[in-house]
């Protein structure tokens, strides 16, 4: 493919839904897969929603995950300017050439007149649609409405003759609409700003947008879009379609959707690495040939088409997600996964302030293997910090009273104090040796061993544990183990 150029085209009025960042995703990597031009365009057309934070979010989100825009708003263009409200004068050149031509024309009906007409087309058993009632106002009549203070909207003339409109979409196929069923609709609002569906045809058009891929909810405004890029002589782009994504419960994505996030926002404040979302997203409604699940950027730009685009809906699986960033975080390189995980431990009011780095860097790798998130870290943490606490302590006083314990704890206790280095690989051998001491097997050496250093019946290895205890708090929380038989 040549001259490959895709958009996306967010509305600044909130936090960034994942569905949108999902349509972000393979507008980016079609792009990359075709050497093409990757294009962030800002719909802020919505004066009252419409805010430059919440563009800000759309910008800090994207740059988070990685989805870096070729052209656009903050890097500039040939095509700009790139938000739609810096475009209004562009929009009206347009406007005027369809009035022009008689395939639009100024409509002065009130929001009341239309309620009536839609309400009485009800009560007839007819579909509510504008009836056409300003197709043919005369200048006089014009000038008496507007002298009553009303401000006209502007509407597309839709030609009366039905015609088949037909989107080869390249997702879903041939698709087919009857204009029949399209009323002349709003092109330019009251107030002078363009309509979704006329706005988004021109600044397609004029930015020489190739391919439109996007999200199902916009295939009915598709036919409008074919009518206006026919009425202005232009050729329309090819589109794509994109399913939507459900909950696991197959209801659409929503705040209801079990325990699915639906802002990318909270994806990252709960440390989900961006490589992870970005790989678990691309398989929201692809998939690769070889069916891999663990998919490098880079992997999957070199994979990705739209062809292999499911049309069917995709089911976003928390579970699956926590998995695959639980496979990130235990690839990472550690220094990269402590410097993430430190603020949360900082944030939970763990004290850091007199530990090494190379502590700090121990504890991060002992407990990641359990981790979904980096923000569960701190699940994890209290047994290095401060004073244990058995909160099982009827289990734990059962396994303390067990023959010979009090043998392998004093034994343990002296073999721990002798050590020369904290090293846990020397620990390890450390352990190994002492249970060749003991008069027990593995069992009755690492269970009650286990319980009294951390009070727990499972956890990360102990050499570990010991490692990050120190020899002093070890040897303390032996012997206040053996103050509980």
């Amino acid at each position: 493919m040549s001259d490959i150029r895709v958009r996306f085209a967010p509305s600044p009025t909130g936090q960034i839904h994942i569905g949108n960042i999902r349509t972000a995703l393979f507008n980016y990597l079609f792009a990359k897969k075709n050497n093409g031009t990757f294009i962030l365009r800002i719909e802020d057309t919505d004066r009252e929603r419409s805010t430059n934070e919440f563009e800000e979010v759309i910008h800090r989100e994207m740059d988070w995950l990685g989805l870096e825009w070729d052209e656009g708003v903050k890097v500039g263009g040939d095509h700009g300017p790139y938000r739609q409200m810096e475009r209004l004068d562009i929009y009206q050149e347009y406007v005027d050439e369809l009035l022009d031509k008689d395939l639009a024309y100024y409509c002065y009906c009130t929001p009341e007149e239309l309620d009536e007409m839609r309400e009485e087309q009800r009560q007839q058993g007819q579909p509510p649609r504008y009836t056409g009632k300003c197709r043919c106002l005369g200048q006089d009549e014009k000038d008496k409405l507007e002298a009553e203070g009303r401000k006209p909207v502007v509407r597309f003339k839709v030609p009366k003759e039905e015609k088949e409109l037909i989107v080869d979409d390249l997702i879903r196929g041939r698709v087919s609409f009857s204009s029949e069923v399209i009323d002349d609709f709003v092109i330019v609002k009251s107030d002078g700003i363009p309509t979704y569906n006329f706005a988004v045809v021109v600044d397609d058009y004029l930015m020489k947008i190739s391919h439109v891929i996007r999200g199902e909810d916009h295939l009915s405004n598709t036919p409008k879009q074919q009518l206006l890029y026919e009425a202005l002589g232009w050729k329309s782009p090819r589109f794509a379609h994109l399913s939507m994504i459900l909950g696991t419960d197959k209801s659409k994505l929503s705040k209801r959707s079990g325990e699915a996030y639906v802002y990318v926002s909270e994806y990252r404040k709960k440390g989900y690495l961006p490589e992870a979302l970005i790989n678990f997203l691309s398989l929201l409604g692809w998939s690769p040939e070889d069916e891999e699940e663990i998919l490098n950027k880079e992997d999957i730009i070199k994979q990705f088409s739209i062809e292999r685009v499911n049309k069917s809906a995709a089911v976003f699986d928390v579970e699956k997600l926590n998995w695959m960033n639980g496979m990130y975080i235990r690839a990472a390189e550690l220094d990269q996964i402590v410097e993430l995980a430190k603020p949360y431990i900082l944030e939970a009011g763990y004290d850091l302030s007199d530990k090494s780095e190379e502590w700090i860097g121990l504890l991060v790798d002992t407990v990641r293997g359990s981790l979904d998130y980096l923000a569960e870290i701190t699940d994890h943490l209290d047994i290095f910090f401060g004073e244990l606490e058995y909160t099982d302590k009827e289990k734990v006083v059962e396994d303390f009273k067990q023959d010979k314990v009090d043998i392998v704890f004093e034994t343990l206790k002296d073999n721990i104090l002798a050590l020369e280095t904290l090293d846990p690989q020397e620990i390890k051998k450390m352990l190994k040796k002492t249970l060749k001491e003991l008069p027990v097997g593995g069992r009755l050496f690492y269970h009650p061993t286990r319980f009294a250093l951390t009070g727990k019946g499972s956890g990360p290895e102990l050499y570990n544990v010991i490692a990050l205890l120190g020899k002093e708090e070890c040897a303390n929380r032996l012997d206040k183990a053996l103050s509980l038989r």
